[in-house]
C-alpha cells in the first residue's frame, strides 16, 4: 500500500508539473506573439525576415493571376520568352508511345548496397560535372522533396539523382537560377529516368526550372500493371530491398541548411533503391510476358507500364486562377459550418457569408504578396470563427485566433505560430474588414495592393509578388459585396452560378478509387466504395488492402479489361474538373445525352463511366451549349424535330389542318394554368388572349373548366400531375399494370383490356411514331435534362394508318371518357419555332406508317416537352439503317463535339474519342 500510495502521488506531481509547464509556454508565446504585434505595428515582418527563395533571380510561377507559360522554341530553336502553353516535347514523347518503347534497367542480380559517399551539388561547376556524367548513362534515378508552408506555389528544395556508381544531392535553392543546365539530360528520350510516382515530381520540375521528362519509367504505375497489392515506395522498399523508411521526415523544412543527418540519408534512400526496384519489377513484366505468348490477344506488361509511365510526361503545370480570389475556399468553409451549424437565420447567414468572404480574399492577396501558404497565413478555423464572432478590437481578434488555433492543433498545425507574422503585421485590415470599413473607397484588392505595396506600401515588394503589381489589369474582384451593387444583374448572375453551385455539385468525392482484383491478382477496374462494400457483404470477395481500399474477387470474372482493347476501366481518376482542372466543385456531365442513351440496346449503355465526366459549372454550361447546338444539327440531318411542336383535341384532326391549327403544348399548358388560377382577375383583354390560345386547341369551341383543366394535363410531368392533384384534391389512378399486358404480336383496339378514365390520345409526327421506349410499370424514365419524363404512363390501344397518326389510350382525371389527342403539324413555319435551320425527310410516307405500327406495340413515356420523341427516332433509325455500329459511330460524334467545345486537358488515362463499347 505504501508503494500504491507513494506511486500515486509521483504521478499527481507529474501532472500538475506537465500542466503548469505547458502554462508557461503558452503564455510566454503569447507574450511573444502581442510584442511582434506591438513592434510589428508600423511595419511588416516581410523586412527583417530573409527566406531563402527570396535569393531567387528569376522565377517561372510567380504569385500573379497570369497564366503559367511553358517552355517553347523559336523558329532559330533556342527558347522563345513569349512562352506557351503546349508542351514543348510532346512529339518526342508520343514518338515513344507510338514505337512502343520499352525501358532498358539491367543492374544484374546484386543489390545496390548503399554506402556513406555521396556528392553535394550546390555550384554551377558541379552541376555541369554532373550533367556530363549523366549524358553517359542510359538510365538513372530521380526524386524530389518540396517546401509548401511558407511559400504560396510551393517550391522544390532538393533533386535527388542517383546512378549506379554515386548518389547526388542537389541543392535546388543554391542553383535555382542554373537547373536548366539539366534540361537537355531530362529530355533525351535514349536516356530513361526512373521515378516512383512521378505525377507531382513531373508538374514540379516544370513549374520551377521548365525542365521536362521525355522518356520515365515510373516504378508506381509498373506496380499497377502488376496487380501489387500496395504501390507505395515504402511498401517496395521493405519488400525488395529490406529497407524501412521513415516518411515523417517528407514534411520537414527542405529549405533549412545544413540537412540533418537523417534528412540526408531518407532523401538518398528515395533515389538510391529505385534503379534496384526497376529492374526487379520490369524482370517480373518480362515473365508475365513470357508466360503469355500463347495468348492470341496478347497483352504486353512491359509496354503498358512504359506507356502509363510516359503518359504522365504530357501533362502540364498550370496555376489555379480564380475569379475571385478566396472564393472556392469561402464556399467550402460555408457549407462545412452549416453542416456543423444547422441552418441560421438568413439575416446571420448572409452576414457570416460576407464576413467569410472578405477574409478568405485577404488571406489569398496577403499569401501571394508575402509569398506564403494559405494554411500559414489564417487557418480556416480562424476565418470561421472570426466570421462567427465579429471580434471588436486588436486584442479579441488576437486571442480569438490564438484560442481557435490552440483548439485545433494537430500535425503540422503545431508548427505554424498564432497568430502569424502576416496577422501580426496587419492585424488592423483584419479589424477593419470585421467592422465592414477596409473597402469603402474601392475593390479589396486595390486597397490592400496600395497599402501592401504602394509608394507607401508596409510590405517588401519581391521577385514573387512584384508581377501583382506589373499586371494590376488583370487583377480579380470580389464578387460579392455587402451593399451598394454596382451592377445588380451580375452580381445576380454570380449569385445565382453559387447557389447552383452549392445545390447541384457533387457533396462528396465522385471517384473513390477502390480497386478490384481477379483471383489471380489481376487489377480488374477501380470502383466507389458501395460496390466493394457489396462484393464483401456478400462473400464474392476478400479484402486485401484497407487504404486505398482493395479487394480480390473469389470467383472468374465474365470479362477483363484488356479484352475490351483499352485499359480506361483500370485507372485512377480524379475528382477534378476534366476541362479545366477545377477541383473545388464538380458536376457528373453526361456526353451522349440521355435523350439518346437511354434508347440504346442495353448491352451498349449498361454499366459504362467512359462517356461520363467531372465538369466545374462553366465547363458544364460550354459543353451543354455546344451539345443542344449539335442536338439541332442532328435534328436537321436525320429530319427528326426535336419537339412536339403542335397539339390539337381529337376530332380536330379529321379536318384539314393548317398553319392555323393546334397550339405547343408549353403554351397550351401555360395559358391553362394561368386562366384557372387567375382568370377572373386578369384584365379582359388578357383573359381572352389565353383563352384564345386554349380554343385553338379543342378547333375554336367554347371551352369550359374542366376543358381548361384536361388541357393543363397535356405534357404535364408526373410529378407535377401528383402535386396538382393533390392540390384540387383528386386522384387519377394509372394503370399501367393492365397496360402492360397488351400482346406484342397484334395491333387492334381490342387486344388491351379495357381501363376506366381514358383518353384517346393522337400523336401525329414528322416522321413516324413518338413512342418513347419500351418501360416497366412504375419505371420513371428520364429525358435529356435528367429530369423524369413529362406526361404519364400511355398504354396501347389501337394504332391506325390515317397519315402519320397512332391512337393510344391513357388514364386521364376526368371521370368522363373523352377523348384527347396530340397532333403535331408537319407544316408549321420553321422561322415562327427557331428550332431547327433546315428539316429534310428522305424517308417516304409508306415507310412512316410502317414504322407507325411498330411503335405502337410497345408501352411507353411520353414526353411532349422533352427532346424524348425525337431521341427514340434518331437512335431507332440509326439502329435500322446501320446496326449497332450506327449507335458507335453517333457515340464517337458526340465525343468529338465535346472535345471540341471544350478542349479537354484532364481527361482520364485511357478515355478516347474512338472508344468501342
Amino acid at each position: 500500500m505504501n508503494n500504491e500510495h507513494k506511486t500515486r502521488v509521483a504521478f499527481t506531481i507529474a501532472t500538475i508539473t506537465t500542466a503548469a509547464i505547458i502554462s508557461i509556454i503558452f503564455t510566454v508565446r503569447r507574450r511573444t506573439r502581442r510584442k511582434q504585434l506591438e513592434s510589428s505595428s508600423n511595419s511588416c515582418y516581410s523586412h527583417s525576415e530573409q527566406k531563402p527563395q527570396c535569393t531567387f533571380k528569376r522565377v517561372l510561377a510567380d504569385n500573379s493571376y497570369t497564366p503559367f507559360k511553358h517552355l517553347s522554341f523559336n523558329a532559330s530553336g533556342s527558347n522563345d520568352e513569349k512562352g506557351s502553353n503546349l508542351h514543348p516535347f510532346e512529339a518526342e514523347i508520343t514518338a515513344l508511345l507510338t514505337n512502343n518503347h520499352q525501358p532498358e534497367i539491367e543492374l544484374g542480380a546484386k543489390k545496390l548496397e548503399m554506402n556513406d559517399s555521396y556528392v553535394w551539388v550546390d555550384t554551377e561547376m558541379q552541376l555541369k560535372e554532373l550533367v556530363d556524367v549523366l549524358s553517359n548513362e542510359r538510365f538513372f534515378g530521380v526524386d524530389t522533396e518540396q517546401h509548401s508552408l511558407r511559400s504560396f506555389l510551393g517550391f522544390t528544395g532538393l533533386v535527388q539523382i542517383s546512378t549506379q556508381q554515386d548518389d547526388y544531392l542537389i541543392d535546388t535553392i543554391a542553383l535555382h537560377d542554373s537547373m536548366e543546365i539539366l534540361r537537355p539530360v531530362f529530355a533525351n528520350p535514349s536516356i530513361c529516368k526512373v521515378f516512383h510516382g512521378a505525377d507531382n515530381d513531373v508538374l514540379w520540375l516544370q513549374r520551377d526550372f521548365h525542365i521536362y521528362i521525355v522518356n520515365l519509367f515510373d516504378t508506381s504505375k509498373a506496380c499497377e500493371v502488376l496487380s501489387k497489392p500496395q504501390k507505395s515506395l515504402a511498401y517496395l522498399l521493405e519488400t525488395y530491398c529490406g529497407v524501412t523508411t521513415n516518411k515523417l521526415l517528407q514534411r520537414e523544412d527542405w529549405r533549412q541548411r545544413p540537412l540533418s543527418a537523417e534528412m540526408v540519408q531518407y532523401a538518398r534512400t528515395d533515389a538510391h533503391y529505385l534503379l534496384y526496384i526497376a529492374n526487379c519489377l520490369i524482370i517480373e513484366l518480362k515473365q508475365l510476358d513470357n508466360e503469355n505468348t500463347c495468348s492470341d490477344d496478347k497483352f504486353h506488361f512491359v509496354l503498358e507500364a512504359s506507356r502509363r509511365s510516359n503518359m504522365i510526361c504530357l501533362q502540364l503545370f498550370t496555376k489555379e486562377i480564380e475569379a475571385s480570389p478566396g472564393e472556392s475556399a469561402a464556399l467550402s468553409l460555408y457549407s462545412r459550418h452549416q453542416s456543423n451549424q444547422g441552418s441560421p437565420s438568413i439575416s446571420d447567414e448572409t452576414q457570416f457569408l460576407y464576413t467569410v468572404r472578405q477574409l478568405c480574399t485577404w488571406r489569398d492577396l496577403m499569401a501571394r504578396i508575402h509569398d506564403e501558404s494559405l494554411k500559414y497565413v489564417l487557418s480556416d478555423q480562424a476565418i470561421v470563427a472570426l466570421a462567427s464572432q465579429l471580434p471588436a478590437s486588436h486584442s479579441k481578434i488576437y486571442n480569438t485566433i490564438v484560442q481557435t488555433d490552440v483548439n485545433a492543433e494537430t500535425g503540422l498545425t503545431s508548427f505554424i505560430p498564432s497568430p502569424s507574422p502576416v496577422v501580426c503585421s496587419h492585424l488592423s485590415d483584419i479589424s477593419q474588414l470585421l467592422a465592414n470599413e477596409l473597402v469603402k473607397h474601392g475593390d479589396i484588392y486595390s486597397v490592400i495592393l496600395q497599402k501592401c505595396l504602394g509608394q507607401k506600401g508596409s510590405c517588401k515588394l519581391n521577385i514573387f509578388n512584384y508581377a501583382l503589381l506589373v499586371n494590376s489589369n488583370l487583377r480579380p474582384t470580389l464578387s460579392y459585396k455587402h451593399s451598394s451593387l454596382k451592377n445588380p444583374r451580375q452580381h445576380s448572375r454570380k449569385a445565382s452560378r453559387n447557389l447552383f453551385v452549392k445545390k447541384f455539385s457533387c457533396k462528396s468525392p465522385v471517384y473513390h478509387n477502390c480497386r478490384i482484383f481477379a483471383n489471380d491478382g489481376r487489377l480488374l477496374c477501380y470502383c466507389d466504395r458501395k460496390k466493394l462494400e457489396w462484393y464483401l457483404s456478400r462473400d464474392l470477395a476478400k479484402l486485401v488492402d484497407e487504404e486505398p481500399p482493395a479487394i480480390m474477387l473469389l470467383f472468374e470474372p465474365k470479362g477483363r479489361p484488356e479484352d475490351e482493347g483499352n485499359d480506361f476501366y483500370i485507372q485512377s481518376k480524379k475528382n477534378i474538373c476534366v476541362g479545366c482542372g477545377e477541383g473545388n466543385h464538380y458536376l457528373r456531365y453526361r456526353i451522349i445525352p440521355s435523350c439518346y442513351r437511354i434508347h440504346f440496346p442495353e448491352h451498349l449503355k449498361s454499366h459504362r463511366s467512359h462517356d461520363i465526366v467531372l465538369l466545374c459549372v462553366d465547363c458544364h454550361e460550354a459543353a451543354h451549349a455546344a451539345a443542344e447546338k449539335y442536338k439541332r444539327k442532328v435534328a436537321s440531318e436525320f429530319g427528326i424535330p426535336l419537339y412536339v411542336r403542335r397539339v390539337i383535341h381529337p376530332g380536330q384532326e379529321t379536318e384539314k389542318l393548317n398553319d392555323e391549327g393546334g397550339v405547343s403544348p408549353l403554351q397550351l399548358r401555360s395559358a391553362a394554368l394561368a386562366l384557372l388560377n387567375h382568370g377572373p382577375r386578369m384584365p379582359l383583354n388578357r383573359r381572352e388572349e389565353l383563352t384564345e390560345i386554349v380554343k385553338r386547341y379543342y378547333g375554336g369551341r367554347e371551352i369550359s373548366e374542366e376543358d381548361l383543366e384536361s388541357a393543363l394535363q397535356v405534357g404535364m410531368r408526373p410529378i407535377e400531375r401528383r402535386r396538382y392533384e393533390k392540390k384540387r384534391g383528386v386522384s387519377f389512378k394509372h394503370s399501367t399494370g393492365n397496360a402492360a399486358a397488351v400482346p406484342e404480336g397484334e395491333n387492334h383496339a381490342d387486344c388491351a383490356p379495357r381501363v376506366s378514365n381514358v383518353d384517346t390520345l393522337n400523336v401525329d409526327t414528322l416522321n413516324g411514331s413518338y413512342a418513347n421506349e419500351e418501360t416497366r410499370s412504375g419505371d420513371n424514365r428520364q429525358d435529356d435534362s435528367g429530369e423524369p419524363s413529362l406526361i404519364s404512363d400511355l398504354a396501347v390501344d389501337k394504332a391506325t394508318s390515317n397519315g402519320n397518326t397512332i391512337l393510344i389510350k391513357t388514364t386521364d382525371d376526368d371521370e368522363d371518357d373523352h377523348d384527347e389527342a396530340v397532333n403535331v403539324d408537319e407544316s408549321l413555319n420553321r422561322k415562327q419555332q427557331n428550332v431547327v435551320s433546315d428539316l429534310s425527310d428522305s424517308r417516304d410516307e409508306e415507310s412512316l406508317r410502317d414504322e407507325d405500327s411498330t411503335q405502337a406495340k410497345h408501352h411507353s413515356k411520353l414526353s411532349l416537352l422533352g427532346h424524348g420523341p425525337h431521341g427514340k427516332q434518331v437512335v431507332d433509325h440509326l439502329l435500322k439503317e446501320y446496326g449497332e455500329d450506327g449507335v458507335r459511330e453517333f457515340c464517337q460524334r458526340w465525343r468529338q463535339v465535346f472535345v471540341d467545345a471544350l478542349k479537354p486537358r484532364f481527361l482520364p488515362g485511357g478515355w478516347d474519342v474512338k472508344h468501342r463499347i
